[in-house]
């Protein structure tokens, strides 16, 4: 079967024409994966999914977004994009520029970018340029030099990003079969994903393709958690890079999604963060960035906090949860190197070699 990048999935729910040329890499139709020990491990009436957006091409959510970006910039007879990123942004932007042929322009904020994304955009040939100032300065620089020239912005505020991104709610539920998950778990950067699949639930049940609305679940890192805080936050603090912005640009959006879907925007430490970062690997094999584990950390923290105990399911006897795992974890290694146990060196030898695997080495067999 020939895969399908979203906009050709989903055309008829997005902003496209016969005549549109549409720039792909073949984005989307990411696995959901059942998360059998993590469920277990969280709530004994939990049922979890876990869909792993960093199976996109450019390894995060931010492909569904970008081919729509994209593709519509060429549309408008754009020549260069421009966008502020904290790395996946940048990483997309770049690669779907240079699918398209356009120049794109990345700002970033100084030092503060996991190498594994700032790589991509580099080796794809965007113009990276680095700020003294963070996220949010980054954005304010964007949205004024594409108000005053000929380029197009392609951060999340564009609003063909957002429709390119709500189509990972269609893809939830066409894989349910015609029914949303009782919650929905993503982490909360710059707020747009949230927007984006709350956007795609309500476009899918008015359409009748879904028979029901899940609860958004949102989670925003403690040191940077504007929505939570109700103010923003001049220099947001987080290992995860991901979502270390202060002041997000879907901000009342997001606020719209848990409002309306009667669910919740929380925050997670750093430290309930990198404990849910290694549950993942350790317990489900999937290796997600940082930031994506800030979902699970949530979900982890609701549940201790007893907030399922009197939720129903909409079908079955467990409540069907899907988390967002929004990036690969090979977008930032060196998060993982920090938190994996070192390797052991020992002797050449094969019993050194099974002592520091913990196991006696057994007698040879006598006849």
């Amino acid at each position: 079967m020939l895969i399908q990048g979203v906009i050709e999935r989903y055309r008829e729910y997005l902003p496209v024409t016969e005549k549109t040329r549409i720039i792909s890499l073949n984005e989307g139709s990411t696995p959901l994966i059942p998360a059998y020990n993590l469920s277990a491990a969280i709530h004994p009436r939990i049922e979890l999914w876990l869909k792993y957006e960093g199976l996109n091409p450019t390894g995060s959510f931010k492909d569904r977004g970008m081919t729509m970006a994209i593709t519509k910039a060429v549309e408008e007879e754009y020549q260069a994009v421009m966008c502020a990123s904290t790395g996946n942004t940048s990483a997309s932007a770049a690669a779907f520029s240079a699918r398209a042929g356009l120049t794109c322009v990345v700002l970033i904020p100084e030092g503060k970018i996991a190498l594994g994304k700032l790589s991509q955009a580099m080796i794809h040939g965007a113009k990276v340029i680095q700020i003294r100032g963070n996220f949010d300065d980054a954005l304010r620089l964007v949205r004024t030099i594409t108000e005053n020239h000929r380029v197009a912005l392609v951060n999340s505020i564009n609003p063909y990003r957002i429709e390119g991104q709500k189509t990972g709610a269609f893809e939830i539920v066409d894989d349910f079969d015609g029914h949303a998950p009782d919650f929905h778990v993503l982490p909360v950067g710059n707020a747009g994903n949230i927007t984006a699949y709350w956007k795609g639930y309500k476009e899918y049940l008015a359409a009748g393709k879904s028979r029901n609305l899940p609860r958004m679940l949102g989670f925003q890192a403690a040191g940077a958690a504007p929505i939570v805080l109700g103010h923003p936050v001049e220099k947001p603090k987080t290992f995860a890079t991901a979502i270390r912005i202060g002041n997000p640009a879907s901000w009342k959006t997001a606020e719209a999604a848990r409002d309306e879907s009667g669910g919740v925007i929380g925050m997670v430490t750093d430290h309930q963060i990198r404990e849910a970062y290694k549950m993942l690997a350790s317990l489900e094999g999937v290796f997600a960035e940082p930031a994506s584990a800030a979902g699970i950390a949530g979900l982890i923290k609701l549940s201790d906090n007893g907030y399922f105990e009197d939720m129903e399911p909409v079908r079955g006897d467990k409540l069907q949860v899907v988390a967002i795992l929004t990036g690969h974890g090979l977008k930032d290694p060196d998060s993982a190197i920090k938190a994996a146990a070192e390797p052991m060196t020992v002797e050449a030898d094969e019993g050194a070699v099974l002592d520091a695997m913990g196991l006696e080495v057994a007698e040879p067999a006598t006849v």
